[in-house]
C-alpha cells in the first residue's frame, strides 16, 4: 500500500446522514471515545475481541499511533465512524495482504444509540468499495459469531456470501469462539456495481 493511501477520510450520505470513515485523532478525539466505550461497555462485551494472555494495557493515544503505524505499513486501516460529525463506532479493515491473496477481514461496532438506522451495513458498504476500487485488493471477508444476530443482519443486507463455519476462530470476550465467515470478491459485483450502490437499490431511500 502507498502512504497516499492513509490517512484517509471517505464519506457518504445514507437516509438524511452524512457517514463518514475516518481515522481516529490522538487528541481532539481522546474525551468523546473514552465516553462512548463506557457508554457502550454492557453493548459491546459479548462480542469485543479479547486476548487469550495477559497483555499490559495501552492509552488510546498508543492505540492510535499502534494502528497508525500498522496502517502506514499497510496492514491495517482503522476507520473511525462519524455521523453528522459525531463519533458513533469504529470498523477495521485488517489483516490486508498483497501478493496472489490480496485480501482483509473487516471488524467494526457502532454505538447502541445508532444501532437499527442502517449505518453499519452502508459503511461497511464503503469500506469494502474503498478496499476493492482504491487499495486494490479482491476479497473482503467478515467473521460473526453465529449467535451475534445484529452483525449476521448486517452482511446479510448486502447479500455477502456464506462460506460456513470456522471452529473456536476468534477469542471473544475471553473465550475460543466459533464464528461464521462471510465474503465477497470482486467478481462478485456486476461490471459498474458497488456494493454502495447494491443496497441503495435494495434498501432504497424512504419517500
Amino acid at each position: 500500500m502507498s502512504e497516499r493511501l492513509w490517512p484517509v477520510a471517505i464519506a457518504g450520505d445514507w437516509r438524511g446522514m452524512r457517514v463518514m470513515l475516518r481515522p481516529l485523532r490522538a487528541r481532539a478525539d481522546r474525551a468523546e471515545f473514552v465516553r462512548l466505550r463506557a457508554q457502550n461497555a454492557a453493548w459491546t462485551r459479548e462480542w469485543d475481541s479479547t486476548s487469550p494472555t495477559q497483555q499490559a494495557p495501552v492509552s488510546f493515544a498508543q492505540m492510535v499511533r499502534q494502528q497508525d503505524r500498522q496502517a502506514a505499513r499497510g496492514e491495517l486501516l482503522p476507520f473511525a465512524v462519524a455521523v453528522d460529525g459525531e463519533l458513533v463506532g469504529q470498523m477495521h479493515l485488517f489483516n490486508i495482504v498483497r501478493g496472489a491473496l490480496r485480501s482483509a477481514g473487516v471488524g467494526y461496532w457502532i454505538s447502541q444509540r445508532y444501532a437499527g438506522r442502517g449505518i453499519t451495513p452502508f459503511a461497511l458498504a464503503t469500506a469494502i468499495d474503498h478496499a476493492f476500487e482504491t487499495v486494490g485488493l479482491h476479497r473482503v471477508e467478515v467473521n460473526i459469531r453465529p449467535d451475534n444476530h445484529s452483525s449476521l443482519a448486517v452482511v446479510r443486507k448486502l447479500d455477502l456470501r456464506d462460506e460456513g463455519l470456522r471452529r473456536a476462530y476468534l477469542h471473544i470476550n475471553g473465550q475460543w469462539r466459533d464464528h461464521r465467515s462471510f465474503a465477497v470478491v470482486r467478481e462478485d459485483l456486476a461490471a459498474g456495481e458497488t456494493m454502495v450502490g447494491r443496497l441503495r437499490t435494495t434498501y432504497p431511500e424512504p419517500v
